[in-house]
């Protein structure tokens, strides 16, 4: 008896959409509703976009502002990508989806009020110069875009937490259990 006809009765071929040994080329951003995903892209683009016009910058006369804003929009680039890839990725299915959201609302709140804190730093220690000028307004809009998310996430958290509470009559939840009528 052959191998193969043992095994054909009980295996069945099942067709590959994105050929052999590869996954899918799209980008997927099922897991994030369509204002979410591009708001995330956004964020990544204009963070990757002010770290880069303030890389330009060459030369600094107060440069505490630069290097605080460096290292703010840097560290927002990063973590955005890094919410992205886990969003994007078959890992989001391997870590707790909670966690990963909770995770996304703090990043996401605390990158936004730094970087806004930074392009105000920034605008007011620059030496007015074309990249730092661009720079600042990059910043400026990273730091909208990070906030116009977090609060879509709050007002989804809020959306479903007034979805779940059920409507049980107040005067059941008051009755003593021990109550004699």
């Amino acid at each position: 008896m052959e191998n193969g006809e043992v095994y054909s009765s009980t295996t069945e071929n099942v067709p590959s959409t994105s050929g052999p040994g590869r996954g899918s080329r799209r980008f997927p951003f099922t897991r994030l509703d369509p204002i979410r995903a591009s708001l995330k892209l956004a964020e990544l683009g204009f963070s990757l976009l002010a770290f880069i016009c303030e890389e330009v910058v060459s030369l600094c006369t107060r440069c505490a502002g630069l290097y605080f804003f460096e290292f703010v929009s840097c560290s927002a680039f990063l973590l955005s990508l890094l919410v992205v890839i886990v969003y994007s990725t078959k890992l989001y299915e391997k870590v707790d989806k909670d966690k990963v959201k909770t995770l996304d609302i703090i990043f996401t709140s605390i990158i936004g009020v730094l970087f806004l804190i930074a392009s105000i730093v920034f605008a007011c220690t620059s030496d007015q110069t074309t990249p730092e000028t661009v720079a600042i307004v990059f910043g400026f809009l990273a730091s909208i875009i990070f906030i116009i998310d977090f609060g879509l996430m709050i007002v989804e958290i809020l959306r479903k937490s007034q979805s779940r509470k059920p409507e049980v009559p107040q005067t059941t939840l008051t009755q003593p259990l021990n109550a004699s009528t």
